[in-house]
């Protein structure tokens, strides 16, 4: 199996070094893992910085693939945080600045509010959270395009203290999908969900047969993974999701282009 969104001591809210999660990643037999620490340059929470050491970083991406070649395939990857403005250009410098295997484009903050936090929430409707938040995402894809997956499309679901029923967003998000499967790009499974035992997947599973329905067939799987536990969490629940929506195939990644492995 291939865990293609996990994290490391490199990312601001981890502190488990990169070896021990590869070394763990190898004892479960994983033939894939792409590392894809957080940069999320100028980011709305100032009690969080999201940046990267770049050099010291793209050193260990290096080192490691090198290291672990005989043992486990190793994508260098990276997590974006994409938001409106200064902070995209910056994702996309970020990226024309190493050769990455594997990039993740994510929305953490919206309408310049940290997502995780109750600032975003207090006051809203749920509906009108959910609106403005998808029609935050549909702006920053538009004009975004330097990424292969989308991570966590319905991330919202992790922190919102109360879901509207889908008919209220759908329509817009059925626009970001057209705008991702248009620039041929993909989604991710995400299995962090299960692992805080949250009401829907990520994505649910009518956003991911919309995104196959619309002509979508490049879906990674990750584990989001912060520690050591979490490597390869729910990836049978995973493959079975995509198995349900007609996909056959996963998607895995090197020098940013995509190649297909057969779900077993």
């Amino acid at each position: 199996m291939y865990d293609y969104h996990t994290h490391s001591d490199f990312s601001e809210d981890c502190s488990v070094p990169l070896e021990t999660m590869i070394d763990q990643a190898v004892s479960l037999g994983l033939k894939g893992y792409a590392v894809t620490d957080h940069y999320d340059p100028d980011y709305c929470n100032p009690d969080y910085i999201f940046t990267l050491d770049f050099p010291a970083y793209h050193q260990a991406l290096l080192e490691t693939q090198h290291r672990y070649r005989s043992s486990i395939n190793i994508a260098k990857g990276i997590e974006l945080g994409v938001q409106l403005g200064g902070p995209m250009q910056k994702c996309r410098e970020a990226v024309a600045g190493f050769p990455y295997d594997f990039v993740i484009g994510s929305i953490h903050c919206a309408e310049g509010y940290d997502i995780y936090l109750s600032d975003y929430y207090e006051g809203r409707a749920p509906e009108d959270v959910y609106r403005g938040f998808y029609a935050y995402m549909l702006e920053c894809f538009k004009g975004f395009k330097d990424y292969d997956v989308v991570g966590h499309f319905n991330v919202i679901d992790r922190y919102a203290p109360a879901m509207p029923g889908s008919d209220a967003y759908m329509d817009i998000a059925r626009q970001i999908m057209q705008v991702i499967v248009d620039d041929g790009k993909g989604i991710e499974i995400n299995t962090s969900r299960d692992r805080q035992l949250l009401p829907r997947p990520t994505p649910t599973r009518e956003l991911l047969q919309m995104y196959v329905d619309l002509g979508g067939e490049t879906v990674t799987i990750g584990s989001d993974a912060h520690d050591t536990e979490i490597i390869g969490y729910g990836f049978r629940e995973a493959k079975e999701m995509m198995l349900s929506a007609g996909l056959r195939y996963l998607a895995v990644f090197s020098e940013r282009k995509v190649s297909y492995v057969k779900i077993s």
